[in-house]
């Protein structure tokens, strides 16, 4: 472990496409540093290392889990391998910044914590819209009352999935039209509202697939709070957010994947105002949250408990759509 450095030194686990949007703001900061890459074939790893000039290259994750030189990991697995690889990565005293989903379940999450306190380690859950001022001045907007007192969220996000042996088609690695773009909404709301779901409501349609691959909620807060949202891997491409007021609102039509330049758009009293939002590399805001709770002692923006309280939402919709009828949470 790299006890008392200031540099974080990160390994990958596997070449999942995903990475490409870690390598650049891994190498851009001046607090971490990229030096492996795990895959299940060395030849495969070695490819890998070379293309992206990563030093070191290893054909077993368990390899890459016991480098010494290692102090953080970035899981960017299969849904299904998430929780069994982040608690192994902390075992071996690794830190893990982790793909959402965190966990599929509340005995994973469970390890999950569990590995956190024996090894005391960071993981966080790689949510990386949260970081973004974006979505830091929609929340300050919305708890400021800029828009009256908070009645309904609705979120979508979907997109064509052609891909018939992707592997978020599934069922037993963690696959679902919920589990890959729904949780987006889901956690947004979430974390607007500031507050755990009472219940839910759900419907899926499901595939051959076995997997749900279109799918609508809604859910309920404490204060008549609303939000309703939808999912898929059937429909065109669409991916916003609207947050509604008694004296205002909020569309975003770029939520969960900000870029340097954004534009939100605020009504008031039927007025339109454009509000632009400037802010860094996407996916740099979760590669220096987790240098900040390591190195400086902070907590994660994007907590356990938080993690926590999405998988049970999801997990609650889950069951409402099976069992057609309200889960409380």
């Amino acid at each position: 472990m790299n006890s008392g450095s200031s540099i974080l030194r990160w390994g990958i686990l596997s070449t999942a496409r995903i990475n490409r949007a870690l390598i650049k703001p891994l190498r851009a900061s001046k607090r971490n540093i990229l030096v492996a890459v795990a895959s299940r074939d060395m030849v495969r790893a070695d490819q890998y290392a070379r293309e992206w000039k990563i030093p070191k290259a290893y054909g077993r994750y368990e390899d890459l889990l016991s480098d010494p030189d290692i102090d953080v990991i970035y899981n960017p697995l299969p849904n299904g391998l998430h929780a069994e690889w982040t608690v192994k990565a902390a075992k071996s005293g690794k830190h893990v910044l982790c793909e959402k989903p965190l966990a599929l379940s509340f005995d994973e999450i469970q390890a999950i914590k569990e590995a956190v306190k024996q090894s005391k380690v960071v993981i966080a859950e790689a949510f990386m819209y949260r970081h973004h001022p974006q979505t830091l001045k929609v929340k300050e907007m919305v708890d400021a009352g800029t828009i009256g007192d908070l009645c309904l969220i609705r979120g979508s996000f979907t997109f064509n999935l052609k891909r018939k042996d992707d592997v978020r088609l599934d069922p037993a690695l963690g696959g679902g039209s919920v589990w890959d773009v729904g949780c987006y909404p889901i956690s947004y709301s979430r974390a607007i509202i500031g507050k755990e779901p009472v219940d839910v409501f759900g419907w899926q349609w499901t595939g051959d697939s076995g997997v749900d691959e279109v799918f609508t909620g809604q859910i309920r807060f404490a204060g008549n709070i609303l939000a309703q949202f939808d999912c898929g891997f059937r429909g065109l491409f669409r991916a916003t957010m609207e947050i509604v007021g008694t004296s205002g609102a909020i569309f975003i039509p770029n939520p969960f994947k900000p870029g340097k330049k954004e534009k939100i758009v605020l009504t008031r009293d039927e007025e339109k105002k454009i509000i632009q939002i400037n802010g860094p590399e996407l996916y740099s805001g979760e590669v220096e949250d987790l240098a900040d709770a390591v190195l400086l002692g902070r907590a994660p923006r994007i907590s356990l408990e938080d993690s926590a309280g999405n998988l049970a939402t999801i997990l609650a919709l889950y069951q409402s759509a099976k069992e057609s009828r309200p889960i409380s949470i």
